[in-house]
């Protein structure tokens, strides 16, 4: 395994990041994996050297943090052996409060998120939206709160507009409080609009970057539209990638299976090896439902790319409309 610091923090992560969405409940969507099915695949990550697991508390309403955090008890090493990541904002609850980035609704959700994760605190307690309803100090002041108390070790955003993420920063800056170290954003072969903005911006500023989607729900996997339970009912993905794939992401896709072809790899494989190239990018987040996404990650660590097949994947690809976040 490789590993790497968090953006400008000194902790140090492995290269590749388990993604926990698939795990946890399938009556929260049919495409997700009960517990006793999640289990040996983060054994496995586990096994492989991976320690950087992310998830959100919407995942299946909470029972990903509870499935995640029972598997790393019962297969983990030490917990400071681990980095655990997750999220607040989406709504956990019917009333008017329990959603968002208000002081009230984060105080709660990371003691929520602590319990059913089984530990005393989070190595990356990320925002998984901006909140435009409550004031940017608010919420920068009870992120701050939170890890002062000693329940998250380190910050995080997610998809945001740059503006929206630089104010952040420099509001936390100017009051002392505690600024995010990661952005986890929404990047790949097919989705490279943050190349503009975000991603030159993040290198400035020491902003490590943790891609979500870095095979575009299963595009750049090999199949250009799979037919599996998560594509046919992923109505987020189809917002994302369209319902049919665009002319001209079906020439990068089609470059990108061509170029695997001649190196004898997985197309999945070339996709990761890319992004793992980018000297912004800390670690993909990779979701696994079978043994060999695990198996075709692990593998893009060992790939080098030069110059030339860099520039092959890269050529084709157009610009994009910014994809709703």
């Amino acid at each position: 395994m490789q590993y790497a610091n968090l953006g400008a923090a000194g902790i140090q992560v492995s290269r590749i990041c388990l993604g926990t969405m698939t795990y946890g409940s399938s009556q929260w969507r049919p495409w997700v994996l009960d517990e006793d099915a999640s289990r040996p695949l983060i054994k496995q990550a586990i096994e492989a050297g991976i320690n950087f697991f992310d998830t959100a508390d919407m995942y299946s309403l909470g029972a990903s943090e509870e499935v995640l955090g029972r598997a790393l008890k019962d297969f983990g090493p030490r917990r400071e052996q681990l980095v655990i990541a997750t999220k607040v904002f989406y709504p956990m609850g019917d009333g008017p409060d329990h959603r968002g980035l208000s002081r009230k609704h984060i105080l709660a959700a990371i003691d929520d998120s602590l319990r059913r994760l089984g530990t005393d605190y989070v190595d990356l307690y990320q925002i998984h939206r901006f909140d435009p309803e409550t004031p940017i100090e608010e919420t920068l002041e009870a992120l701050h709160h939170v890890v002062r108390a000693g329940k998250a070790r380190h910050l995080g955003a997610s998809s945001m507009p740059v503006w929206q993420f630089a104010k952040m920063l420099f509001t936390a800056s100017a009051h002392g409080w505690t600024r995010f170290i990661t952005m986890q954003n929404h990047y790949n072969l097919i989705y490279r609009e943050e190349e503009r903005e975000m991603i030159p911006f993040c290198l400035d500023q020491g902003i490590g970057v943790i891609p979500w989607s870095p095979l575009a729900r299963g595009l750049l996997a090999g199949r250009q539209r799979p037919k599996t339970t998560r594509a046919a009912t992923d109505a987020y993905g189809q917002q994302l990638y369209g319902e049919q794939v665009s002319e001209s992401d079906a020439r990068v896709i089609n470059r990108l299976e061509a170029l695997a072809g001649e190196a004898g790899v997985p197309p999945a494989q070339l996709a990761l090896a890319w992004l793992l190239h980018k000297r912004s990018v800390v670690a993909p987040i990779v979701g696994a439902s079978k043994a060999y996404h695990l198996k075709d990650a692990l593998g893009a660590l060992e790939i080098e790319l030069d110059s030339e097949m860099l520039g092959k994947l890269e050529e084709l690809y157009l610009p994009h409309a910014v994809a709703g976040i």
